[in-house]
């Protein structure tokens, strides 16, 4: 079972680190790959020398990882190749993988004597520019900010549309160096109202969401009914005892429709178009595979973007609080088995989880110790689902919330290091815990990169700052297990 836990592992590393920095540095792949086993290995060599019966002393675990990671982060930065030579490339890429060799170029955004007019929208005391760069679908504009970013972009944003109109969408971008540049793309939106003037795009598909809603509160449903232990023999000869899984079938769709609802409503706020919360209905496993908004238009600031995706999460938790804490409340007490357990709902070691750990602490009190689990009431269920989709969508990687909340707070090119250094902690923290390798594996797909802002320079307020830090905190309780010492001082 190790060594194909092992594999698994290893193959997942390499393609994480093939997939996120094989195009930004020139280290070899394998030699980065090697560095982040390393834990790994030392940890398999410990267990196969001294078997799963003598744990490691925890300076094999702390060391070796905070080592490579720093020597992983040392050559990746010795590699690292300067903005000009990853754009060559990546556009090389691009040009083979997408385009054969013998058609012609595209036509370039604007024409030759338009130049001028783009330079003239270019204050000198503004935003020096320096260069302009033409590529197929954009021209990008660099040089030296000369004032404040807020400033730059709305005085450029004006300027452009004077005289350009709604030709353009304006995107102010950090490059690698640091250095903020301006690029202008053809504003596809605009372009679709010109071709069908009469025709105007539906965005809000309210049958659909109903029908979704409907489908999806039916499967709920059904896994909830076998979650309070119908037996589906009797479904036949007696209906009615489907409704046993309404609790957690309503609880979990309440969670999840409040959670898309603070994104909805935040992006309504924002006059960013969206669509209407959309559910997934899936007939096993949850009932459900979650519920999803897709925004129609550019976020315009790291502020909205910040905003947006913050409340999503806020709003689920809110939620998720006190339909957990009742659940808990009306909950059963088992004795600690083999199959206790993190994803166990019928025997749930509370330990697993430091929110967790403390919720059904301050709910259940002396009742709980150290050697019982668990049994969790339908509406727990629900309420433990909420803080495992609210973890899941707070983890600081590409285009989940939690990505896109670190991109508002400290830019692309930083939320990138955090989003790959994210998926290096979860892995690490699979070896300890088996019901993480799951997570890990689907961060390993999810893209580092996130779709930038308009206005992606401009840094956020203190408070949202604090926010987002709070939030991150919150990531942490659910997902890192009770310390021993906290959990022989509360008893459990």
């Amino acid at each position: 079972m190790a060594f194909w836990f092992l594999l698994l592992l290893g193959l997942a590393t390499y393609l994480m680190v093939q997939r996120s920095v094989a195009s930004i540095t020139r280290t070899p792949v394998w030699l980065l790959w090697l560095v982040l086993m390393t834990p790994a290995l030392i940890l398999s060599g410990w267990t196969l020398m001294y078997g799963v019966k003598q744990p490691p002393p925890p300076t094999l675990i702390i060391w070796p990882s905070v080592i490579c990671l720093l020597l992983y982060w040392l050559l990746f930065q010795w590699g690292r190749q300067t903005p000009t030579q990853t754009e060559a490339r990546l556009q090389a890429k691009e040009s083979s993988a997408t385009r054969p060799p013998a058609e012609p170029a595209p036509v370039r955004p604007i024409e030759p004597a338009e130049e001028t007019q783009l330079r003239n929208c270019f204050p000198w005391a503004t935003y020096y520019v320096q260069n302009i760069e033409y590529r197929p679908q954009a021209v990008v504009c660099r040089g030296q900010l000369r004032t404040a970013p807020s400033q730059a972009y709305q005085q450029i944003k004006a300027n452009i549309e004077s005289q350009f109109g709604d030709r353009f969408l304006l995107i102010f971008q950090e490059g690698f160096n640091g250095k903020p540049f301006f690029v202008l793309v053809p504003n596809s939106q605009a372009v679709k109202e010109v071709n069908t003037p009469h025709k105007q795009e539906k965005l809000t598909r309210p049958g659909l969401a109903i029908l979704l809603l409907a489908a999806t509160l039916v499967t709920t449903t059904l896994v909830g009914a076998k979650i309070a232990g119908v037996n589906p023999t009797t479904l036949e000869s007696n209906p009615s005892v489907l409704l046993k899984g309404l609790p957690y079938a309503l609880g979990l769709m309440t969670i999840l429709g409040i959670h898309e609802l603070g994104h909805y409503l935040t992006a309504r706020f924002y006059k960013i178009r969206s669509t209407l919360p959309y559910f997934i209905p899936m007939p096993f496993f949850l009932g459900t595979f979650g519920a999803f908004i897709q925004m129609r238009s550019p976020i315009p600031n790291r502020k909205a973007l910040f905003d947006v995706s913050i409340a999503g999460p806020i709003a689920g938790f809110v939620a998720t609080l006190p339909l957990l804490i009742w659940g808990l409340a009306h909950s059963e007490l088992v004795p600690m088995t083999e199959k206790t357990g993190l994803l166990n709902p019928d025997a749930l070691n509370p330990k697993y989880s430091i929110l967790l750990a403390l919720l059904a602490k301050l709910t259940l009190g002396s009742e709980l110790t150290s050697k019982l689990a668990i049994d969790l009431h339908p509406v727990a269920v629900a309420g433990f689902l909420g803080l495992i989709v609210t973890a899941l969508n707070l983890m600081p990687v590409g285009q989940l919330d939690g990505g896109h909340i670190v991109h508002a707070m400290f830019g692309q090119r930083v939320a990138m290091t955090i989003g790959q250094i994210s998926r290096l902690l979860l892995l690490l923290l699979s070896l300890i815990q088996d019901e993480f390798l799951f997570w890990a594996i689907i961060l390993l797909f999810i893209p580092l990169i996130d779709e930038p802002a308009l206005n992606d320079v401009t840094e956020l307020d203190n408070g949202r700052d604090i926010l987002g830090l709070l939030a991150m905190v919150l990531l942490i309780v659910i997902v890192l297990p009770l310390p021993q010492a906290i959990a022989n001082l509360l008893q459990i």
